[in-house]
């Protein structure tokens, strides 16, 4: 199992807006396609306008196959410009679990 970090800073302000798309539209579209979502969230204290999400695959080939066919969706197509118009940055992590990690 791996996992999929994907951290986007957005521009201020703009938090509630994007969290609207995602859940209103956007977050139906990935789970049919990506899957396991371990976690989605925003940042309150720190560095702020940040959104987080984690994503779980079997491994990288599962991964390539899973957004390459979220890329292909004309519905992500139709989507992803309501959310990129408010992305500043981002970054993406694949992360694999210790033997000891809860979500090994």
């Amino acid at each position: 199992m791996i996992y999929e970090l994907r951290t986007y800073r957005l521009r201020t302000g703009t938090v509630p807006a994007y969290l609207k798309l995602v859940d209103e539209e956007g977050i139906a579209i990935q789970r049919g396609h990506l899957g396991q979502l371990v976690g989605y969230f925003f940042s309150e204290i720190g560095v702020l306008n940040e959104i987080v999400h984690i994503w779980a695959y079997a491994d990288l080939n599962d991964r390539e196959n899973r957004r390459a066919a979220l890329a292909a969706d004309p519905a992500w197509q139709d989507f992803l410009p309501k959310i990129q118009a408010l992305i500043e940055t981002m970054e993406n992590k694949i992360l694999k679990p210790t033997s000891f990690s809860p979500l090994a």
